[in-house]
């Protein structure tokens, strides 16, 4: 057995073998998988071998459609069958609710390339003939979906990757992984010790054991899954002898997906009486083993499929298949360097393999040897979940994730599952006060505050909600007088240190600012594209305070450190500094009636220290809403006296306090950019319009700064723009496709109803050449044609008046 190598990946099932291939395909060839098993042992092998490109997310679904485009490359390269049939499959949805979540899958699909169509339930009956369609009102057909040999396609990555030199150890179990001063890796084997500069966690069921092993826990739990084999189905033998295959067929009412096997049919389920496995660790003796047999829990669901697929009730079951998986608290795969470690790789959490397990190896292989993903792959990213994160927070989250595996995703659901488990001081005053709360990266935040008649809970819908009035009433106290929110929910760094401003200047593409002073600014990779979206506050000469999304901080502070010099500290504070925002026409009055400081003279993008009431703060002449505002930072310890002093004295001038629904529409009214919407790696500083804050007469090579003097000097082909949409009840949400002359030529990245203007706003992605004041474009809203215009013009303030006044 080889002793040293360029990396060690763990775990043998289908993804730690498609990165192994991934590697090799881009030209590291001394890499080596361990498996202390056999290939596949562990969920891989008794996986029921679906895939499908239907994903919420857009990132997500272009991986699941590159992964099933990989397999046909695969049996070129090997030589070896995956076993594949593209059989095509259909979605069916039996509600308004679940039809809405298909037709804005649709509009998704029809940027993304991808060749789905809405079917009603006639063209259902024919397509998919087992279905009784009796109370389905339409379907999302997907000609992708299919079925594989889970074994065979694991063989063919494993060989594509022996053949471009990789090496692996079967019957070879990890007993340690150690790090050494230089930040490489010996992996200790019952077969000796490996020395290798990177380690990739691939372990499945073992993940958490395996990540044990360098003190690191990855928020994942294996769960019970169960699906049966029919004997034969007389449908099923007709379409065979005509050369058919029978279509996939998704219920998410029945909570079941159904394929042919053989002349039978195979149906899993998602059932809610489900059962988590392995809650204090999968044992080692586990590999290729099932689980006893569990009717008595998919008992409902085979009695729902009965109704649905008929068929199923004349046919015998031939086998049962009864095994574990895993799944990180929102289903999706964890994914990418781990935070706070050099050189170990996490590849854990993929739950559908078959349909990720290409997409996961691509990504993360260009990850390890280019330095980045070539897309925004922040849904799987496994810095997505800070270092509060704990296994009693991981359960409940897992079993509620498979629950709704099959649930409507609604863009404003707010899901209950481990809550509240992060708050600030203000929790129980908010509640008091009527909040409605959400939650980001754990932590409650309130969406807005009920008040009257209005409702104590959000209703999901694709539509528009019915926190409809209660966020237009915040945003008129905001627009009127002066509204109140925390801003709890940035991301927040220190930096300091001697040589603290001549590394911003590096890591940052814009203007480092001088002492009592902040700045706007882009970060960007090296690619050019975006990794932040940042102010930069200058407290003293070396010290500075920088705030951003409070969802990216570990993604954020991962990115720093591996950028880190000396003469450099890097903090994250996120959490031991916190405050209020304040913004409306009476802002300043409610802030000076609170200090003796004469704030008269704070001009816009000022930062001071002063006390207000009794506290020691930060304030920052600044505000996402785009009126007159301020940030206010403090001790959280001081929290509840700070706002005592500013609630107090923001009564006699109409003081309100606001939520993020509130916020989201508020900042529309400027045409404000937001973190992971308009701002995200999938873009450039250029495109997006951040290059405004760019300071290319800085005499510092920035990261990113070729590529975005390249932008510069050659114009990108497409440009942010804003619309105005003549919508109905349903505004946009995100990725909605922007048509002109009769063809897709852009998308939405995020949209809403601003209550100030009241119009619906869109903000989306247009040609450059086309990009024009006026132009008139179509956006698909829920598979109705919207017609939209392009605007240029500010709905508030457009001159900055207000902001900066």
């Amino acid at each position: 057995m080889k002793t040293s190598t360029r990396v060690v990946i763990i775990g043998g099932g289908v993804v730690g073998a498609s990165v192994l291939y991934h590697l090799t395909k881009l030209g590291w060839s001394d890499v080596m998988l361990l498996e202390r098993s056999e290939l596949t042992s562990g969920s891989t092998w008794h996986a029921a071998g679906g895939f499908h490109t239907l994903n919420g997310d857009t990132n997500m679904a272009a991986l699941q459609g590159y992964t099933i485009r990989l397999y046909k490359e695969l049996e070129e390269i090997t030589g070896m069958s995956c076993g594949l049939h593209h059989v095509g499959g259909v979605t069916l949805a039996d509600n308004q609710d679940r039809f809405d979540m298909l037709l804005a899958e649709r509009a998704k699909h029809r940027f993304m390339g991808l060749d789905t169509e809405i079917v009603t339930p006639e063209e259902i009956k024919k397509i998919a003939p087992v279905t009784s369609v009796e109370g389905i009102i339409g379907g999302l057909y997907d000609p992708l979906d299919g079925h594989l040999d889970p074994s065979g396609t694991t063989h063919a990555y494993a060989k594509a990757a022996r053949m471009g030199g990789a090496t692996i150890e079967t019957h070879c179990m990890v007993q340690e992984t150690n790090q050494r001063s230089d930040d490489t890796w010996d992996v200790v084997t019952d077969k000796g010790t490996i020395h290798a500069e990177h380690v990739v966690n691939a372990g499945g069921l073992w993940a958490r054991e395996v990540g044990a092993m360098a003190g690191v826990y990855f928020p994942l739990h294996p769960m019970e899954h169960q699906y049966l084999v029919t004997e034969e189905v007389p449908l099923i033998a007709e379409m065979m002898a005509d050369g058919k295959e029978h279509p996939h067929v998704m219920d998410p009412a029945g909570e079941s997906y159904l394929r042919q096997e053989g002349k039978g049919l195979c149906i899993g389920f998602y059932e809610q009486t489900c059962r988590p496995w392995a809650v204090d660790g999968t044992s080692w003796s586990f590999g290729q083993d099932l689980l006893q047999d569990d009717f008595d829990k998919i008992e409902d669901s085979i009695a729902f499929a009965y109704k649905r697929f008929p068929d199923l009730e004349k046919a015998g079951v031939k086998n049962v298949i009864h095994g574990p998986f895993t799944f990180a608290p929102d289903g999706n795969p964890l994914v990418g360097p781990v935070p706070g470690m050099r050189n170990y790789w996490s590849a854990c959490g993929v739950m559908a393999g078959f349909s990720q397990g290409g997409g996961v190896g691509l990504m993360l292989a260009q990850w390890m040897v280019e330095g980045e993903p070539e897309r925004d792959v922040m849904a799987m990213d496994v810095a997505r979940f800070g270092d509060w994160i704990t296994p009693g927070y991981t359960l409940p989250k897992v079993i509620e994730n498979y629950q709704k595996r099959f649930s409507v995703a609604y863009p404003n659901e707010e899901l209950p599952a481990a809550r509240p488990h992060r708050t600030t001081p203000m929790y129980d005053i908010f509640t008091e006060m009527g909040a409605v709360w959400g939650q980001q990266f754990g932590l409650e935040v309130p969406n807005y505050f009920a008040q009257g008649d209005e409702p104590t809970y959000e209703t999901p819908s694709f539509r528009r909600s019915d926190a409809f009035d209660a966020t237009a009433r915040e945003v008129a106290g905001v627009r009127n007088a002066v509204g109140i929110n925390e801003v709890q929910n940035f991301g927040k760094f220190l930096i300091k240190g001697p040589k603290a401003r001549a590394w911003l200047d590096r890591i940052m593409a814009g203007r480092v600012p001088q002492k009592g002073r902040l700045s706007l600014t882009p970060m960007l990779s090296e690619k050019g594209r975006l990794f932040g979206d940042f102010t930069i506050s200058c407290l003293a000469e070396d010290l500075f305070q920088l705030t951003a999304s409070y969802g990216s901080q570990a993604y954020h502070h991962r990115w720093f450190l591996s950028h880190l010099e000396d003469g450099v500290d890097v903090e994250k504070i996120s959490d031991r500094r916190n405050g209020f925002q304040i913004a409306g026409p009476k802002a300043r009055d409610v802030l000076q009636a609170c200090t003796r400081t004469d704030v008269s003279g704070m001009k816009f993008l000022d930062v001071w220290e002063m006390t207000i009431g009794q506290v020691a703060c930060i304030v920052q002449r600044v505000s996402y809403t785009g009126d007159l505002g301020f940030e206010i930072y403090c001790d959280p310890m001081d929290q509840r006296a700070l706002w005592n002093a500013l609630w107090g004295a923001g009564q006699e001038h109409g003081m309100v306090p606001f939520g993020m629904r509130a916020m989201m529409s508020l900042r529309l009214d400027k045409f404000f950019g937001s973190w992971l919407s308009e701002f995200s790696p999938d873009y450039t500083a250029a495109e997006t319009g951040l290059d405004r804050f760019i300071s290319f007469k800085k005499n510092t090579d920035f990261i990113g700064r070729a590529a975005a003097e390249a932008e510069r000097a050659t114009p990108p082909a497409r440009k942010l723009m804003a619309f105005e949409v003549d919508a109905d009840d349903a505004d946009v949400h995100g990725y909605e496709p922007i048509w002109l002359d009769g063809a897709v030529v852009g998308f939405c990245t995020s949209g809403g109803y601003s209550h100030h203007a009241q119009k619906s706003i869109a903000m989306g992605f247009v040609p450059t050449e086309r990009a024009e004041e006026g132009l008139a474009v179509e956006i698909e809203i829920l598979g109705k044609m919207r017609p939209a215009k392009l605007i240029t013009t500010p709905l508030f303030d457009p001159e900055g008046a207000r902001m900066r006044g």
